[in-house]
Parts: structure tokens; sequence; C-alpha cells
């Protein structure tokens, strides 16, 4: 096991604390809540609805959580020097409080899609993209330097790396948040940022989600996803970057709610399958981390039983932290109830809680609770971080067609045309190519553009040199589609780029020039620019199959293709 769970003095202490605990104590510490809010004073009406409290310090002093989980979309964030006040804030508060020990302070910072907290904290391409550089250092030097800034700001767990194996292209919420459709490059990838989390940054690492979310056609934010894999596919599958993510020392793992009926028939989401949580990932794997769950507020794990009965039922399945109940006060009063009745007993509580305090101990936070505000600036989004940060970045963009082999292509003097599904990311793109020479503007035509919207833009894209698409998540018929369909037909020379999930380019074979960037963030249209321009080699090569969009078993694209020049 990894650095994260051999620490005998953090044994030694979690046995000392659990001894003083009275048993609320201890129900607290396996509950993950947050707050609305940017201090932990600040009076919110959406907290008394959730909490019967006003604020975060309120908060931690009726429920005495083990942790805290920050969003930007619950205005917790606004810049990094405030993350960090807030961070000892909620700190100061726990300590406060009950057993007063110091709260886990959690994140989903995966980058790309999912990325709580934006610049100035250094951005990175996502893990889609990381995969196409193919570059185990890379990904290693991307979890370090965002764990790093992380610490910085008083976060102690990140809710990544992705470990799941994307092979459904309609997969609608893993996508470019996995690494690949290949199992080791996945596994690779995976236990590299496990090691710069935690064995660089000192940053707990979740791997996640577990059994494997990466097969599925249903959102478990919406939905129950149905997984059919086969044991033998699932070992085959899903399981490799999970074992190499337990082997790199990672010290959490997340749970799915999904059903995967070859690793348990229950119909149970994998969350609250005993067979699943205990039987596969504690004892077939070998796991004796911190088991955490997905999001409890999500309709995934929330179907087949109340708000109440979930959590009761996740603990008996052997989870260890339960993220984010939609109904804390029921919640923690579910699992009082269960100890009462001797559904749950005292020590298999115990267990939980003592996993949950050695990782508290070992990750520093027992010693070191806050952090020091002034010196976040220096440590946050650094020149140093950026500049790495655009160099792993510029490994990423994979170029794909090239006919004709307009690219590399001289733009000073040029008008250049950017089209893009959204207002900023063209615009992005428009002053990169700007400040290479280029006279660029840009028009949204966004993701389902009218046909006035592409009336104007065919009538732009005549009067300029060359025109850019940036297209996100194309599908059949779709009026991108049709868009770039109309586009290719007036004969202009034109240039498409995949800004997302790369599977939309199955939708466009006809176009000339095709590349795929994987993100919209701001570092990875650098890249973009870069490559149009000729300022570097394209290098990055596909991390999935490109099927084409007649027939799903014959690639258009396969996996490990990429031009360069």
């Amino acid at each position: 096991m990894g650095r994260f769970d051999q620490s005998r003095s953090g044994r030694a202490y979690a046995e000392r604390i659990i001894r003083a605990m009275s048993l609320d104590e201890k129900v607290g510490q396996l509950f993950i809540l947050f707050a609305y809010g940017q201090t932990v004073a600040g009076d919110d009406a959406r907290n008394t609805a959730v909490y019967g409290e006003p604020n975060a310090s309120r908060i931690i002093g009726r429920y005495c959580p083990g942790g805290f989980i920050l969003f930007s979309a619950r205005d917790n964030i606004a810049n990094p020097c405030q993350v960090a006040e807030l961070s000892n804030g909620l700190q100061a508060s726990a300590l406060g409080a009950g057993a007063k020990i110091p709260l886990l302070v959690s994140i989903d910072q995966e980058h790309g899609l999912v990325n709580r907290i934006g610049p100035p904290a250094t951005q990175f391409p996502p893990n889609m993209a990381l995969g196409a550089g193919r570059s185990t250092d890379d990904a290693r030097t991307a979890a370090a330097i965002s764990g790093a800034e992380l610490a910085a700001m008083g976060i102690h767990q990140n809710y990544a790396p992705v470990a799941d194996v994307n092979v459904n292209p309609d997969n609608p919420v893993t996508g470019v948040r996995s690494f690949s459709s290949d199992p080791e490059v996945v596994s690779e990838m995976a236990a590299a940022t496990v090691k710069g989390y935690q064995t660089d940054a000192r940053l707990i690492a979740t791997a996640k989600h577990f059994p494997g979310h990466g097969d599925t056609a249903t959102d478990s934010h919406t939905g129950l996803p149905l997984i059919t894999h086969s044991i033998q596919d699932w070992e085959r599958i899903d399981a490799p970057p999970f074992r190499a993510a337990i082997s790199a020392g990672v010290a959490s793992i997340m749970t799915a709610h999904i059903v995967v009926p070859s690793l348990d028939s229950s119909g149970e989401p994998a969350t609250l399958a005993k067979r699943i949580v205990t039987g596969q990932l504690r004892d077939r794997l070998g796991f004796d981390g911190v088991i955490v769950t997905d999001g409890l507020e999500m309709a995934g794990v929330r179907g087949r039983h109340g708000d109440a009965e979930v959590v009761v039922r996740a603990l008996e399945a052997g989870v260890d932290q339960l993220l984010l109940p939609p109904a804390p006060r029921e919640a923690y009063d579910a699992v009082t109830a269960a100890l009462a009745v001797g559904r749950l007993s005292e020590q298999r509580i115990d267990e939980s809680v003592k996993r949950i305090l050695i990782m508290k101990y070992n990750q520093g936070v027992v010693r070191h609770p806050q952090v020091d505000v002034a010196r976040v600036e220096g440590r946050v989004g650094t020149d140093s971080h950026l500049r790495i940060a655009g160099e792993i970045s510029d490994k990423t963009p994979t170029l794909l067609r090239n006919l004709g082999h307009p690219l590399p292509l001289t733009v000073e003097g040029k008008r250049v045309f950017v089209t893009s599904y959204g207002t900023a990311t063209g615009q992005a793109l428009a002053d990169q190519l700007n400040q290479r020479g280029a006279t660029a503007t840009a028009m949204s035509t966004d993701t389902a553009p009218t046909a006035d919207q592409q009336g104007e833009a065919l009538a732009t894209a005549k009067n300029h040199d060359v025109t850019v698409v940036l297209t996100s998540n194309v599908t059949a018929g779709s009026p991108q589609q049709h868009f770039v369909t109309e586009l290719l037909a007036t004969g202009a020379m034109v240039i498409v780029a995949s800004v997302g999930n790369p599977y939309d380019i199955a939708q466009l074979p006809r176009a000339p020039t095709l590349i795929a960037i994987y993100s919209a963030s701001l570092v990875s249209i650098r890249s973009l620019a870069r490559v149009i321009t000729g300022e570097i080699a394209p290098t990055g090569r596909l991390p999935v199959d490109i099927a084409t969009a007649a027939d799903p078993d014959r690639a258009l694209y396969p996996f490990g293709y990429g031009l360069t020049w």
C-alpha cells in the first residue's frame, strides 16, 4: 500500500481520538457537507433551507462533519486567496466544535469539464488530452502542480483522477474526463496522477468511479446506468486502472451509482452493493483506504430508496464517507437510528472513522489545519507553473486530416474567421491568432446554429482567407453538422477543430483539415493556435477509436492515430 496508509503514528492518533469521541461525533466524521457562500460567517437562505442553519460556521457547529466540499456553483470560489481564507475559517469552526477534529476540505479539480477553480490557478488540459500526449511524466507533473496549488489554498483532497475507461463514445458523463478507451493507458496515467498528487504534492487523491463508469449511455446524475460487462470484461477493461491506482498508493476511491449485474445481481447501484464495495474493492482488489460515495444527491442512487435509507445502505455496503446527502438531518438521524436498533454496530462505524482519521493524520491536516494566506499568491499560478502547463498542453493536439497540407499556415497578414459554438472560446482563438499577425474575428454560432446564424457566418467566411470552425459534440443531423457541411460547400479554406469529445469528428468526415484538442480551456486553445501557425508540430495520438458514423465497428481514425509534419 502507499504512503498514506502506512503511518504507525497515524493509527495511534486515530485509536486515541476514537476512544474519546461520542457516538454522535463519530457519525459526524462520516459526512462530507457543503455550504453556500464565500465566507464561513456569511448568511445565505439556501443554507437554512438545507441545514436549518444560515452559514458554514453554524452548520459545522451543529453537524460536526468530517469534511467539507467546495463548489464554484455554490458561490464558494472567487480567487485563490479567498479560498484559503474560507478553508481556514472552516477549520477554525471545526476546531471549536464537537471533538475538535480538523476537516478534510475537498474539491473536484479534474481540469477540463470538471474544474472548480479557474485562473489565476494553473489550468491543465483534461485527462483525454493527457492521454493523447501519452506521457506519464506529464500526467504526474500536472497532478503535482495542481495538487501543490490546491494544498496552498487549504484543500486536502481532490476527487481525481477519473479511472474510468471510456469505451462508449455515447457516454454522456465521462468522455474527455477519461484518459483513454484503452485500459493500459488509463492504468498508467491514473497511477502517475496518484503519485503526482500524493507523493509529490501531499494531497489526497481519489480514484473514481468504482467499479468503472466508462461503458454507459446514461448519466448517473440524472438516471441509473446499467453496465452489461461480464466479469471477464470487467477484469479486462474496468478493474486494471483501479488496481494500478491501489498499487500506486491511492488513499481514497469513490464509488459509482451504476448497476453492474455481473458483480452484483441485486439491482442496487454499486454504492449500495456490499458485493461490490466490500466483495470486490476491499476483498478482491485489497484496498484498505477510505471509500467515499459519489454525490448522494444524484438521481442514480436515489431511485430505489429514500434519502435516509440510502446512507444506511451505503454504510452497510462498506463505504466510509457519505458525500453530499440531500437531506443532512434525516441522514444523520437515520445512521443514529440504525445504530440504536443494531442494524449498524458501533464497531462498524469505528472502522470507517479510524480510516478517515488515519488519512487526515497522514495528509498533515491534524498538525497543520490552516494555511498561510499571505503565501498563496506566490504558490498559485506562478510563471513556472503556467509555462509547464503550456508545454504539457502543446503535446496534446491531434491532427487527424490535413488534405492538401494547408497546415502549417502562415497567418501573418491573413484574414481569419473563427466560428465557434461559444463566444469566449472563439474569441480566445481569434486573440491568439491576432497575436501572431493575423487579422482574426470571431463569431459564435452556438451549439445549434439557427438558419440566420448560419447564413451570416457563411457570408462572413467568403470575405476571409481562412475559416476555423470550433465544434463541440456534433451529432448526426444536427445544426452544427449542417453548418459545417454548408461551409465546406462554399469552397473556402476550412480548418475544423473538435473542442471536447473527439467523437464528433465522425460526423464531419469530409472536412479536409481536422484537429482534436479535447478542451476549450485557454491553455488548449493556445496550443491549437501554435499548431495552426506552425510554432509547434502536432504530436498527439488518439487515445480512443473514432468509428465511422455509419458503422460503429469500423474505425474512421483508430486508436493511436495522429499526423504530424
